[in-house]
């Protein structure tokens, strides 16, 4: 775990490994760092958005721990107008939808990922990648 300022946001890593107990750790680390910057109290719109965030946290690290052998890293990249959700694998595979019946469960991460962010993608690292999500920090959270 750690914290390093970085211009005039702030950037937090978790390193992980295996994916027993990771998306709970990657929850908390993260609902830690946004009360740190001031995105509580959890009530109103700001809880609303504190639990879409936790939200695109737990998919980007199930979505590692599905389809990549798990995560490698969890960066979060906060600044005045934006948070930057970076979830690292080893698996050169990118984030793809796969064919599902909506009515069935499970399968609709990617979908999460598109209505809940400003933008999403994934970014080739040298033995793997790195699956990423902004959103916008709510008015409160501004420091």
């Amino acid at each position: 775990m750690g914290a390093s300022l970085r211009g005039q946001g702030q950037t937090r890593r978790l390193v992980l490994f295996g994916t027993k107990g990771v998306v709970s750790r990657c929850r908390d680390f993260t609902a830690e760092a946004l009360a740190d910057w001031g995105w509580t109290p959890a009530a109103g719109e700001n809880g609303a958005r504190v639990e879409d965030v936790l939200l695109l946290v737990s998919e980007l690290v199930t979505n590692a721990c599905l389809h990549a052998g798990g995560p490698d890293e969890l960066v979060l990249h906060h600044d005045v107008d934006r948070l930057r959700i970076e979830v690292a694998d080893s698996s050169p595979e990118h984030p793809r939808r796969r064919p599902r019946e909506v009515s069935l469960p499970g399968g609709h991460g990617l979908i999460v990922l598109e209505r809940l962010s400003q933008s999403w993608g994934w970014t080739a690292k040298d033995e793997g990648k790195v699956v990423w999500v902004e959103v916008a920090v709510p008015p409160r959270g501004r420091s």
